[in-house]
Formats: structure tokens, sequence, C-alpha cells
């Protein structure tokens, strides 16, 4: 309860005094109507302008969710995302608990280089902060996903990833009301299920849901135990004005079975070196929201909402090869560290779109205004118990690091889509962010002093993009967008009494540039294309000594990197028989990321590191599928590939002892997934999941949840049985 009377939402009041809008062409608003069955095709386009959205000339997806043949229960990122070039999927936290994901070379840790939303509404912990989005949402509640690339950073938020947005199930508006169920059982202790009601009374529409899922793990100590919940309410007093109001939670507590060495995974990948870890994020995301059509030609929406919650972790955090055993004196455990991260990020954010005409075609402009106000405590390097239970209980009254990062950000945005001729159109924009993030607190291993610390942000940024529209929908794109991203927290804490934080640490700055043709022949789709990412001034740390010729680590800005690469995506659809269809596909990325200047610390030197390969970014990523369809029935088959990369940016190639640094080998993987419908109200699926149980791991992190080898899923079945009356 105590969450919930924090939330403070903006309410809008609109008197409209005698007759509403004259408009030649009246807009009726007609209730949603579900069709139900296997569609041949579920990658598609979004349009040039919706609601208050403006997306002409970009790189952008739309991932229908519920016609996917893929793994829903876990949140497969390798399926879901199949037919998006160049996703990066990091497989390292359980079963389904958390979508790591990246494209374009840049780092995949929660997503955190997307601005990632639920229905609009930001779900990032805090964008100035920890912008990782701790947010879980069950993709049974999914309708489908929109993706823009980095150049959607004027409008939604300046990072480097760009957008995306989760957009959950509507409400039944057939219906008083209407229930779904989804179970699902699999192997590894799987059990999960998903239940529904929605429907509409009056003006009013509802939807809520609750979900749970349990698993033991593929690893050894490797267990999950979920639960979220949601209620949406809508009410409509005219056919021009919507009012929403939404309540999200997602929880979780996931037994973290810890790093292993590389002689550990090749000699059992299931193995574990700890029983005493756990992560726990508990987030809230309430919202409220305003769409109202004032005519035909213009929308204005006013979202506010929030991120409320905590990211609370209880471990022994030593490297691999540092066994967590009983103390033969004290026949106890160590005493675990505990981590509490408490978040309060609220945001409210106004925009209006606008089509007007200019040289007799229509052109539209979009703007609007973006406030963010955050509080993020952080309390780390707490004295835990020394059980094995998931406890957070300290047995000291202080914490290691006590701290608090307050921001507050205003960004203004405005971007105009002219349409010069029939066929061609030029989007220009500009985005302005302005704010600060000030750092207090206490370290007991630092200097009182040299603790406050404050980050000014100010930017302006600029961004282009055109298309140009042939025949059948087939067009050619480009664009160019300046991004930046925040020093955030971590960048300004000392991790030790040896490490020194620049005070003069600058926000990573640079652009996103792309070009490409799409469209569509009879059954041949496709989208290729090629992009440049430009990251100026990377985080990192450089070796140092001070006028006493005592070496310590110097936090700061280490270089810069640039990445290039070609994004392909091709699909075939054709009728094989009369009542059998089948398609294939391929979503493939080349890339060649690099380091373009920079030195960074090894040992107790700095090496230059220019011309070395961008950790985390493989030189090929490539999904290859094919469908059949056969009335109610579909089955896919997927082959993914992901080429060998480097775990830091010395391109270590021996691993270490610990595992922390080497070679992350290239892998592949098959994937057989099937739906079958019966009845029209129950859906049958069956996933099964690395068929040829390759044993592989995506990524050595650098931190959470420790330095190491985390080995990924092997070998598995998942059956879910889903209905709707």
């Amino acid at each position: 309860m105590r969450v919930l009377t924090c939330i403070v939402f903006i309410f809008l009041s609109v008197r409209v005094c005698g007759q509403e809008v004259a408009d030649t062409i009246r807009s009726k608003q007609l209730d949603e109507v579900e069709v139900k069955g296997i569609r041949l095709f579920d990658l598609e386009r979004l349009p040039d302008s919706r609601g208050t959205n403006l997306w002409a000339g970009r790189k952008n997806e739309l991932i229908n969710i519920q016609s996917l043949n893929a793994n829903i229960a876990e949140k497969t990122g390798r399926q879901i995302f199949a037919k998006v070039p160049g996703v990066f999927v990091y497989d390292m936290d359980g079963s389904g608990n958390q979508m790591n994901i990246s494209t374009r070379g840049l780092d995949p840790h929660r997503g955190w280089e997307f601005n990632i939303r639920r229905n609009g509404a930001i779900t990032n912990s805090d964008m100035y902060g920890y912008p990782a989005s701790h947010y879980s949402i069950p993709m049974e509640a999914v309708d489908r996903i929109e993706l823009v690339r980095g150049t959607g950073s004027l409008q939604y938020g300046a990072q480097f990833g760009g957008m995306l947005n989760y957009i959950t199930k509507m409400p039944d508006s057939t219906k008083t009301v209407s229930i779904e169920n989804i179970t699902s059982m699999g192997s590894y202790g799987l059990l999960s299920t998903y239940l529904s009601a929605s429907g509409k009374v009056g003006k009013f529409q509802y939807l809520t849901y609750y979900t749970k899922r349990v698993s033991d793990g593929y690893r050894d100590h490797g267990k999950t135990d979920y639960d979220a919940q949601s209620f949406l309410l809508t009410y409509s007093p005219t056919t021009r004005l919507k009012f929403t109001a939404d309540l999200s939670r997602s929880n979780y507590v996931y037994q973290m079975p810890g790093p292993l060495t590389d002689e550990m995974f090749q000699n059992n990948p299931r193995q574990s070196t700890r029983s005493r870890n756990y992560f726990n994020p508990e987030i809230y995301v309430p919202s409220f929201r305003m769409d109202w059509s004032l005519g035909a030609k213009t929308t204005i929406s006013w979202l506010t909402s929030a991120v409320l919650g905590y990211r609370n972790s209880v471990m022994f955090d030593k490297p691999a090869n540092v066994p967590d055993a009983i103390d033969p004196i004290t026949n106890q455990f160590a005493p675990r560290q505990v981590d509490i991260d408490n978040f309060n990020s609220y945001t409210t954010e106004l925009r209006i779109l606008h089509h007007y005409n200019l040289l007799n075609l229509e052109s539209t402009v979009v703007g609007g205004i973006q406030l963010f106000n955050n509080d993020l405590h952080r309390k780390q390097q707490g004295k835990g118990t020394t059980g094995t239970d998931f406890d957070l209980t300290v047995r000291e009254p202080n914490f290691g690091r006590d701290m608090h990062l307050k921001s507050k950000n205003v960004a203004l945005f405005v971007e105009n889509k002219f349409q010069l001729l029939s066929g061609l159109s030029v989007t220009s924009g500009a985005r302005f962010e302005v704010g600060e993030s000030v750092m207090s607190g206490a370290i007991i291993y630092y200097d009182p002093g040299s603790v406050p610390n404050i980050i000014k942000h100010k930017f302006p940024l600029l961004g282009i993009s055109a298309q140009y529209l042939l025949k059948r929908g087939n067009s050619f794109y480009a664009g160019w967008s300046q991004s930046y991203r925040p020093v955030i927290f971590k960048d300004m804490v000392p991790t030790s009494v040896y490490e020194k934080i620049d005070k003069n640490l600058e926000d990573a700055f640079g652009y996103n540039l792309e070009a490409g043709f799409r469209g569509n022949v009879k059954s041949l789709r496709w989208d290729i294309g090629l992009f440049q990412l430009q990251y100026n001034k990377r985080m990192g740390a450089q070796a140092m000594y001070d006028e006493h010729g005592e070496f310590y680590l110097y936090r700061t800005n280490i270089g810069n990197s640039m990445t290039r690469g070609a994004e392909v995506f091709v699909e075939y659809g054709t009728r094989l028989l009369k009542d059998i269809s089948l398609s294939v596909f391929t979503s493939t990325s080349l890339f060649q990321g690099k380091y373009t200047a920079g030195a960074l610390r090894s040992g107790n030197v700095n090496m230059d590191i220019a011309g070395n390969k961008i950790e985390s970014v493989p030189n090929v990523i490539t999904r290859n599928g094919l469908n059949l369809h056969r009335k109610k029935v579909s089955i896919s088959f997927l082959y993914s590939y992901v080429g060998k990369n480097y775990a830091d940016p010395l391109n270590t190639e021996t691993p270490s002892s610990t595992g922390a640094v080497g070679i992350v080998p290239a892998y592949g993987l098959v994937d057989i997934n099937s739906t079958f419908l019966i009845l029209d109200q129950i859906t049958l699926r069956i996933n099964f999941n690395n068929v040829t149980n390759k044993q592989y791991f995506t990524k050595r992190p650098a931190f959470y949840p420790g330095p190491g080898v985390w080995s990924s899923d092997g070998r598995s079945l998942v059956v879910s049985i889903g209905f709707r009356i």
C-alpha cells in the first residue's frame, strides 16, 4: 500500500464550450474485433504515423506476438526476435526472467541501451542512474512489439538503441466478461499459468491478469519463482476522448547458480558454484493516459507514469574459482553481501501530432515535452547472514555504500515530415535535453569530501530522415540521428579505495546512420539496409599514479568506437498444395565494430585499444527459418548462429583463470516450434528448444551477475495450452 500511495497522477480537465470542432469528415469509433487464425507473415512495418507517433523514413519492426511460433512462456529472445536482423540475445539469468537484448553492437544488459516501454510508459528503472529495465512483462500478455531503431532517439529518448515498446492485449469489447488462460509445462520443472479477464461495460473497458511461473532451472541451484499482475481501465466519454489508467507489477526471486571457469564449463555446464545467491526485482509501473482527437487532423496524448520498487540481491560475491564453503573454524558459511536499490522514477510526457497541407500535399508535425524526476537510493555492501535462503537481513546497521542519485531532466522535441512529392518525404527534427544528476551519501572506504558529484546534461540533438515510395508499397529510406547516454550511477561510484572517479566525466555521445530498401513483390518481402553507429566518450578505467608514485584506478572517458554493418531480412511465402503454405526467411546482420581511439588499463599500465574489436560484437548474427502452415496447424524450424566475439576491449584471447575474459565461442542452435488451433477457442503450442543440446554461453559479464561463464539452457521441451471464452 505504501507504494500505491506514492503514485502521483496528473489530471487534465477538458471543457468544450458549445459545438465540437467542425470537420467535414465525422469519425466514429468502432469496437475492436479479434479475428483468430495463423498468419503466414508475423513481421510487419509501422505506418508513417499513428496516434501521436511519427515513424516515416525509419528502420522499424512490428512483431505480432500472438501469431508467433515461439517459446512465449520462457520469453526465448532468439525466437521472439528471430526476424529482426542483428538482435544480440544475452541468455544468463534463468527461465524467462528478463529480456536482455541489443542491436547494432550495443550492450545487451537488461536492454539498457533501449528506451523500453509498456503501452508507451517507460519501464527503464532510472534513465539517469540505472537505465536497465528490471520490470519483467509476461509475454502471454503481449499482443505486439514495436521496435524503432536508433533514429527514434529524437521522439522517444536519446538512447543509442532506439525505442522498444511492448503493447499488451486490449480488453475484449464484444463481451461483458471474457476469460483467457494459458498454462505451460516443460523441462527442468517449468510450470506456468496466465489468467486474464476483460470486457466492456458501457463506456468503460477493463483488463486484468495474473501470472505465475516456477522453474528449477537448467543449472543446479537455478530456481525461479515469478509472478506478475496488472489492471487496466479505460473510459471513453466521447468517441474523441479516452482516458486509460494502468497499474502493473512484476516480481521474481531467482536463485543464481554463479559463474563458472572455462574448465568447469567444459566438465559440466549445468553445475553451480553458488547455492546462496539470490536476485529479486519487485517493480510497479503505474500510468495514466489521455488520448484526445481534436478532429481528423490533430491528436493529443498525455502520459504520466512511474517506476517504483526495488532491486534486491544477497550474494557471496567472489570470482568463480573461489568456493563458497563452510569455514572449519566457525562451522558456518561466510556472511553474504546485501545490495538494495530503491527506485522512485517519475515521467510525464505531452505529445501533439498535426497533419496539414503544404503544396497541396499532406505533411505532418509532431512535438512534445518530457519531464523526468528520479531518486535512486542505493544501499550496497551490507553485511548479510551466513544462511542459505533468500534473506535480506543485515547484521550491522550501516551499509558500506549508502547513496542517493537524484536526477531532473526536461526534454523538448519536434519533428516535421515534409511531403515534397507524392512519393517523396523528408522528416527533420530536433530534441533538446537539459538536466542534472546529483550524487550524495556515504562510502565507508572513501573520503567523504570526494563522494558528492554533479553531472549536468545539456544536449541539442538533431536528426533527419527520408523515404521514397515506389509502386506496391516498396520504398527507399535513410536517416541520421544523434544520441547520447548519460553518466550512470555505477560510473560515478568508486569500487574500492584504490579507485578514483573523474569529476569531469562526460556523457557518451554519437549518432546512428542508416539507409535501406524495403518492400514486397507478390509473396516476397524484404528489408535490406546498411548502418553506422558512432559511440564517443565510452566509460572505462585507466591506470594512474599519484604524486607519491602510488598506483590507483581512474574511472573516466576512455575512447570512441564505431560499428558498421548490414541488416538483411528476406522472406518468401508460397502455396505448395491446395491447403499447405510454406514460408522461408533469413534475418542476418554483418558487423564491423572497432574502437577508433582510446586507452584502457591492463595490469598497472594503459594499453592503446584503437583498432581493437568492441566486446560482445560478433562478425555475424544470422537466424534462418522455415514455416509450414496447413489450415489450423503451423510448424516452424529455426536455425540461429552467432559468431565468436571478445569479452573485453583488450581483445584477450586466452580465458583467464576466473573465466572473466577470453573468447566467447561461436554457436549454432536449432529450434522446432508448432501451433495447433483446436475448436477456435483452444490453442496448443509445442516448443522444442535447442534440439541438438548445444552447450554454449553468450557473454562473459564484467559485473552483475558475476564475472565468468554463465551457461545457457540446453535441450528443453515446453507444452502450452490456452483457451479463451
